[in-house]
């Protein structure tokens, strides 16, 4: 791994919060993510699954995790499996978790090869009564593929019919939505990172440069600031492109007069940062481009102060339509006829701002949070509003990182990254 240890104090606490919420007699089991074949002999590269992730720290594959806090051997409440390393291996792929590092790293004292797995874990189902399984109850989620969690669930309940089954996913999306102060501090990192490739960026932009080279700027800060790479796919939108939500060919010339519309992100020690910022391909914002970047920074300052303990996520997204729709009159893009004869599960501000302002961050880009229980200190939202007008060739998205403290105004982790039009410019004209 490329990022700085983590201290596994987070790990223990994450774990112990974990099995405070889970039934008496019942063990939880958490696996890692496969590695995926691309054709012949070749693999992506390999990523953690989050869960298992949060929960030890341990960052390779063929690993699993059990969590048993009523076990009657008291060195099976808590067990990990990890892949035996050998000389071999250590040639041809590097090194491995061995015991020791495996104890290091989690805070796990009892660590197996996973060849045992299948000995050690019939002995602990003969102890328990229900076995918590890690489906993936993500509201985004549509994975069609077969999971390694997948085909462990199957074998189990064939081999365990008699057990109980519960989900780790109702405990999983209550802790994680809530972070612990070193998270807050991996997160800041990632956002820093990300701070320093797009202040690259502004002395690298200049017309005629090409998307995909602005995206190669960014990637050579991340990786030289011990980043993995790309927190997701980047989005490098010049011009009419900026319209596409979800453009990602960054494939076109960017030309003088245009915007470009970067939505981009860091990741370090698998912890997303997530950032959109749209400059002038020349240096110099027109009337009219200043004009609706105000507005859309309007709407970015408004809504990041309703992120406060208690606000209701639906009533959040409500008005902050109804402060883009202030802002779409102003501009001219909308009239009154428009929002009085609007359809009210489409409203008229939706033609030019037509994707949601905020969704959880942390360990995935799109994090877990529950979204009809009130926000709570400790979550981590994006800011993310936008004015998308193809006609005018003006796509502007503006988003920023920011935690939502028990008293004052949200910490944004990404305070510190340019974004009023005063500074933009002085950046790219020095």
């Amino acid at each position: 791994m490329k990022y700085d240890p983590i201290d596994n104090t987070l790990f223990k606490t994450n774990r112990k919060n974990f099995m405070a919420q889970m039934k008496p007699s019942s063990l939880a089991v958490f696996n890692s993510n496969d590695v995926f074949k691309t054709g012949a002999d070749s693999t992506m590269p390999f990523k953690q699954h989050r869960d298992i992730f949060y929960l030890s720290g341990a960052d390779q594959e063929d690993t699993i995790l059990i969590l048993f806090p009523d076990c009657p051997d008291p060195a099976h409440r808590e067990v990990l499996f990890v892949t035996e390393t050998n000389d071999h291996i250590a040639v041809w792929e590097g090194e491995k978790l061995t015991k020791e590092k495996a104890t290091e790293v989690t805070g796990i004292e009892t660590v197996y090869w996973l060849k045992e797995f299948d000995k050690k874990f019939f002995e602990m189902m003969t102890q328990a009564e229900t076995i918590y399984f890690n489906t993936n109850e993500h509201y985004r989620q549509a994975v069609e593929m077969q999971t390694r969690e997948d085909r462990f669930i199957l074998k189990t309940k064939a081999q365990y019919p008699a057990h109980n089954y519960a989900k780790s996913a109702p405990i999983m999306q209550r802790l994680r939505a809530v972070k612990h102060p070193l998270e807050i501090e991996l997160m800041q990192t990632a956002c820093d990172i990300t701070n320093a490739g797009f202040r690259r960026v502004l002395e690298f932009m200049k017309p005629g440069v090409m998307e995909y080279e602005i995206e190669a700027e960014y990637l050579h800060e991340f990786f030289r600031r011990r980043s993995d790479g790309f927190a997701y796919t980047p989005i490098i939108a010049s011009g009419n492109n900026a319209n596409v939500l979800h453009y990602v060919q960054n494939n076109q010339e960017c030309k003088d007069g245009d915007l470009v519309l970067m939505d981009v992100g860091s990741t370090y020690a698998n912890y997303a940062a997530d950032m959109s910022r749209t400059i002038p391909v020349n240096g110099t914002f027109t009337k009219r481009q200043k004009e609706v970047y105000k507005a859309v920074n309007n709407v970015k300052k408004a809504a990041t102060k309703m992120l406060t303990p208690g606000t209701l996520w639906k009533e959040y997204h409500k008005e902050v339509g109804n402060i883009m729709t202030s802002e779409l009159l102003a501009l001219g893009l909308l009239d009154k006829a428009d929002v009085q004869n609007e359809d009210k599960d489409w409203p008229a501000y939706k033609k030019y701002f037509m994707h949601g302002t905020s969704h959880h961050i942390g360990l995935d880009t799109h994090d877990y949070g529950l979204l009809w229980e009130p926000m709570q200190a400790g979550n981590v939202f994006t800011v993310e509003p936008g004015i998308y007008i193809p006609n005018e060739g003006i796509g502007i998205r503006l988003e920023d990182d920011v935690v939502i403290q028990e008293k004052g105004s949200p910490k944004n982790l990404m305070g510190d990254i340019p974004i009023e039009i005063e500074e933009i410019e002085e950046l790219m004209n020095k």
